[in-house]
């Protein structure tokens, strides 16, 4: 059976280097906060080398004079390897940090089974009192992020900012997000909460369940 996602894909290009790009697609879709109508697939940026690398250089560049100090990437929905490469651009900018051995940690949190963010005894030492930039694919309602600084406070970190491949928004409470690409570079895009989805009021199905890693089709 065709996947009719797939073939409604329409390829973005990033304003400030046209080799990253993402794919989205019109629909009815259904996040765990809200209800959208576009699917933004971030994966090439997520998995592929050549295309996480140069994202981390986009990335770079917008952190750049807005944030100064990252000792550690906490990474969100696998973002890891993009999280790799953009540790390695920042250690090779303009940027500070004040681990012992100059390098920079890129870890992940571990999610419990009530949804709560937390850290292993042999990764807390990456946590407090580090400078911490949160790593994270895309953003509707920015309710993920919230929790991931929750947790990252009570560890004792300190958020100085967050970076994204898509967001709708500009800010997470007091942090800024720097992201390769808005609702501006997707004319049209919209989010509803569940119970105002205009989709819904007109009985038209969901097309798939979506998160940071994939679609699910109903």
């Amino acid at each position: 059976m065709s996947d009719q996602i797939q073939q409604r894909m329409v390829k973005f290009f990033a304003k400030d280097d046209k080799a990253v790009t993402i794919n989205a697609a019109q629909g009815h879709f259904a996040t765990s906060q809200s209800h959208i109508n576009f699917y933004v697939d971030v994966t090439r940026i997520k998995i592929r080398v050549k295309e996480a690398m140069e994202a981390a250089k986009c990335l770079k560049n917008k952190l750049m004079h807005q944030v100064t100090t990252v000792d550690t990437i906490v990474c969100l929905d696998g973002t890891e390897v993009l999280g790799a490469f953009l540790a390695h651009e920042l250690e090779q900018g303009d940027f500070r940090m004040t681990n012992a051995h100059e390098t920079i940690y890129v870890i992940e949190p571990e999610e419990n089974s009530v949804h709560q963010f937390m850290f292993r005894e042999n990764v807390k030492p990456a946590v407090q009192g580090k400078n911490v930039l949160v790593l994270v694919d895309s953003m509707t309602t920015g309710e993920t992020v919230r929790r991931s600084v929750e947790c990252i406070e009570y560890y004792g970190g300190i958020v100085q900012g967050v970076a994204s491949i898509f967001s709708l928004t500009d800010h997470v409470e007091k942090h800024r997000v720097f992201s390769l690409f808005t609702d501006a570079d997707l004319p049209g895009y919209s989010t509803f909460s569940p119970s105002e989805c205009p989709y819904c009021a007109k009985k038209i199905p969901l097309d798939a369940i979506v998160s940071g890693y994939g679609y699910s089709k109903l």
